[in-house]
């Protein structure tokens, strides 16, 4: 079966108000977003030796046009003139742009610090995200040399996408989200959840593994997110901190975790607690599939209850797997209508027989359109359903948020919310990367024991909901 393509809507001050993706494709010509960031307060840092503060200049002016037009508020002119720095300096410019941008707009912080890199930058990248990150809590925006010299619309365009997003905008929505016809989202209000856990490289015997959760923070339209990192022990599949207690010395015992905090934003941010969870968890392998089941639904549900006493919304609990070697082809390699350019099958093609397990819940989903290669379908189990899907309406659903994706236009391979998950889980890696070499011989005894494991620096308020943005 294929899916038909959906529409997605944008702003009534566009052209286009309205886009029907091709094979899975569309662009941001004529278009704008549907909601707007705005950015009154940014700075520029220039790391790169070639590139000289005209051409930085130059570059700037032609990304806030961009974002112009694409419908942001945002100022031409930056807070303070182009800074430019060695890469070696990097904690002492990111310091030193922050407080004399402060200074300047009395109090007032940058709202958004754009950093033009090296193309090898080495760790200039991580660093930067760290300590913008974990430090300062200031959004950032990196831009390769190479982007700098070759000003192409497409990419401004893309970037801009990515800039939005990072400023609490949104990019797009789907008209079935608006028209209340989405299958058991649209009815009452749903949280889509995605999680990731990412390990160590093989040799690595010492660092921890990273969890990553992530959470949709509007209904009806599920496009944006909020996401949480923490640290666990070396190569532990199961999310340790999805639910957790501890005793305080003031206020007793105290209840906590990813799937709480997510739930409370959720309920801050639209003003109605969930009535309907949709999990989807990313990176498990076959084996342990009903071991993650019962260990990550028993944290969810305890979560909920720390809420209210009585409060069990109805549970959707679905593994998502890119990591197998199924492949899907036309049947008719000489019809040109059920495959696009590159031979490929069309995006939106689901196959739910035959080759699916012949008692179990799942199915194999073609989402997006291959570019190169071979198209590799995500696999879809749905392990458990208290919410009473169809085989239809759970890849319809899944298919659809697949063109939710916020940081380019057109539909990705994996549903967002655990993509989002596992961009978040990679990011929070950057956030330990310098104690690690410095201190690898003491972390190697509390990581592969699993007794303690040493949590990851806190991520600035400011900039938990956008990270995985990147």
């Amino acid at each position: 079966m294929v899916f038909c393509a959906l529409q997605l809507k944008y702003h009534d001050a566009g052209k286009e108000k309205e886009c029907l993706p091709q094979v899975g494709q569309w662009n941001m010509v004529n278009k704008k977003v549907i909601n707007g960031g705005k950015v009154s307060h940014w700075a520029c840092i220039n790391f790169s030796r070639s590139v000289q503060e005209t051409t930085a200049r130059g570059f700037c002016q032609e990304l806030a046009q961009m974002c112009q037009i694409s419908g942001m508020e945002f100022n031409s002119e930056p807070v303070l003139p182009i800074y430019s720095a060695r890469p070696d300096q990097v904690a002492k410019a990111l310091k030193h742009v922050y407080n004399v941008a402060l200074h300047k707009l009395k109090g007032k912080e940058l709202e958004l610090l754009l950093a033009i890199l090296p193309d090898n930058n080495g760790a200039l990248y991580g660093d930067i995200k760290r300590i913008c990150e974990t430090d300062l809590g200031l959004i950032s925006q990196c831009c390769l040399t190479k982007h700098v010299f070759k000003i192409s619309k497409q990419y401004l365009a893309n970037v801009s996408l990515k800039i939005n997003v990072k400023m609490g905008g949104r990019n797009t929505v789907l008209v079935d989200a608006l028209s209340w016809r989405i299958p058991l989202v649209s009815d009452i209000p749903t949280i889509i959840f995605g999680a990731d856990v990412t390990h160590p490289e093989t040799g690595e015997d010492s660092s921890p593994s990273i969890a990553a959760v992530v959470a949709s923070q509007d209904w009806p339209e599920v496009t944006k997110y909020a996401g949480l990192v923490c640290a666990q022990a070396h190569r532990q599949e199961l999310i340790q901190d999805l639910y957790k207690t501890w005793h305080d010395p003031q206020r007793g015992t105290v209840t906590g975790g990813m799937v709480r905090e997510l739930l409370i934003s959720f309920r801050k941010a639209t003003g109605q607690k969930p009535q309907r969870i949709i999990f989807y968890r990313d990176g498990v392998s076959e084996g342990q599939f009903y071991q993650v089941l019962l260990y990550e639904l028993d944290a969810i549900r305890k979560a909920c209850a720390s809420l209210e006493p009585n409060y069990q919304p109805p549970v959707t609990f679905v593994v998502v797997q890119k990591r197998h070697h199924t492949r899907l082809f036309a049947n008719n390699h000489k019809d040109r209508s059920s495959m696009d350019k590159s031979g490929n099958i069309l995006p939106g093609t689901v196959v739910d027989s035959k080759i699916c397990h012949p008692t179990e819940f799942d199915f194999y989903l073609c989402s997006h359109a291959g570019i190169q290669g071979t198209s590799r379908p995500a696999h879809y189990h749905v392990l458990w359903d208290e919410n009473n899907f169809s085989a239809d309406e759970m890849q319809t659903l899944t298919n659809n948020l697949c063109y939710t994706y916020a940081r380019c236009t057109r539909s990705v391979s994996v549903v967002p919310p655990a993509y989002y998950a596992h961009l978040a889980a990679f990011r929070a890696r950057f956030y330990m990367e310098p104690e690690l070499s410095e201190n690898h011989t003491s972390k190697s005894s509390s990581g592969t024991n699993g007794t303690s494991v040493k949590p990851l620096p806190a991520v600035k308020e400011k900039v938990k909901r956008v990270m995985f943005y990147c």
